[in-house]
């Protein structure tokens, strides 16, 4: 990723790579400038959020290019201005029922174990993951949208794990063995969407370095040997989505989206207290928040019924990615929309967790921005769950700028071959 190496000069000061990472939200667009020190380390210098007009975007997916352009640009201006500099690079973080999120592995009988592996015998294994991911996201996304033929394309693919005989490597090549097994994640999403990010990007003069599924973003920041040993459940409740991303045996096995989000709770609230919108979701947000509200029993008796039905979506969810196995015993939660207590509640109770393959009482825990050790906030603003989205893509800048392991190196020229 020699392109990202761009290098800021800023008065005289050491010179540090930038970037920005935008988080277009069903309710507010977020931005964030931050620069990268030569150890990896990012610092947050700038943050700006515009609110999103309810037409703008659809279930977490762009619905009018221009307005939202509009939205990111003040968001940018925002935060650029506290920053004190323009990055000219973004990573855009990407949502929607539609974004399907897998890891693929695949395994292979060597004719010849004595051979050591090459790189081209490598690269022609990672091509047969990819073609098959491709295939199962093209019939995955035409089932569920109706149509013929829905033009499918990569958002992004990372290698979660190799290994021969039974032998976890990181770099296969060179070794003798006649097993060989390799597992990429991959996030395909329809042209439509993928198309809509760019044009944002193209619009507000910004070089796209990488657009990210959301679920991958957040599960990914953490970093933490616990997570990576004993695995995690990542839900992010946003305005217009609810994202799910499992963390098993060391990797990203999949991610998921459904269509029910913080947004869903507040027009419930307008319809049957016969509120104005933007007051309805005031009292959401005030409730969530533990303040004094009026009608407290009828605004907590309609949330709780209206987490029932989104509990039930949440099951559906990892009930898919379990897949038939065990799933890890911790949840973590983040998005705006997690401040309400019934969720997490919901999350933590029996009636829930039985119901799925869990080995005991799940853990349920609300992240927090300070947890993500790679970046440090220098602005003061980043306080709750509903920036460690953007913290995510950020941190997917910062791992972007990181010397490629050989695997990656493989991945990303099998990638150009293919065109996906």
């Amino acid at each position: 990723m020699a392109f990202w190496r761009r290098i800021w000069q800023r008065d005289g000061s050491d010179a540090l790579a930038a970037c920005t990472a935008l988080d277009v939200g069903t309710e507010f667009a977020k931005a964030l400038v931050f620069d990268i020190d030569e150890g990896g380390h990012g610092t947050v210098r700038g943050v700006g959020r515009k609110r999103q007009g309810l037409s703008h975007m659809q279930s977490g997916t762009v619905a009018d290019i221009a307005a939202v352009v509009d939205n990111c640009a003040v968001a940018l201006q925002e935060a650029e201005e506290m920053a004190g500099f323009r990055p000219t690079q973004v990573v855009i973080g990407i949502a929607g029922e539609l974004v399907k999120g897998f890891t693929t592995t695949h395994s292979q009988e060597r004719r010849k174990p004595d051979v050591p592996i090459s790189e081209a015998e490598l690269q022609k294994l990672i091509d047969g993951v990819q073609r098959e991911a491709l295939r199962e996201a093209e019939r995955s996304i035409t089932r569920e949208t109706g149509l013929p033929q829905v033009d499918v394309r990569l958002v992004h693919a990372a290698v979660t794990g190799a290994a021969i005989d039974g032998y976890a490597l990181t770099n296969p090549v060179g070794f003798q063995g006649r097993h060989v097994k390799i597992g990429i994640f991959n996030a395909f999403a329809p042209l439509v969407h993928l198309g809509a990010l760019q044009s944002v990007a193209s619009q507000l003069d910004l070089e796209l370095l990488e657009i990210v599924a959301e679920p991958y973003a957040v599960a990914r920041v953490l970093g933490a040997d616990q997570v990576r040993q004993s695995g995690a459940l990542f839900v992010d409740v946003g305005g217009g989505t609810t994202d799910v991303a499992l963390v098993r045996q060391g990797g990203i096995e999949g991610t998921r989206m459904f269509a029910l989000g913080g947004r869903a709770f507040t027009k419930s609230l307008a319809d049957r207290l016969d509120l104005p919108f933007p007051l309805a979701e005031e009292l959401k947000v005030d409730y969530a928040r533990g303040l004094d509200v009026d009608r407290r029993v009828e605004v907590a008796a309609i949330i709780a019924d209206d987490v029932e039905v989104w509990a039930a979506g949440v099951e559906l969810v990892m009930e898919e990615l379990a897949a038939g196995d065990l799933l890890p015993g911790r949840i973590h939660l983040c998005g705006g929309g997690s401040r309400l207590p019934e969720i997490c509640n919901a999350l933590a109770a029996e009636r829930f967790w039985k119901r799925l393959p869990f080995a005991r009482p799940p853990e349920v825990s609300v992240m927090e921005p300070d947890q993500i050790q790679t970046i440090s906030d220098d602005t003061k603003l980043l306080v709750d769950q509903q920036d460690v989205t953007p913290l995510g893509l950020a941190y997917q800048a910062i791992e972007l700028q990181t010397t490629e392991a050989p695997l990656d190196v493989a991945l990303r020229r099998v990638l150009r071959a293919m065109k996906v």
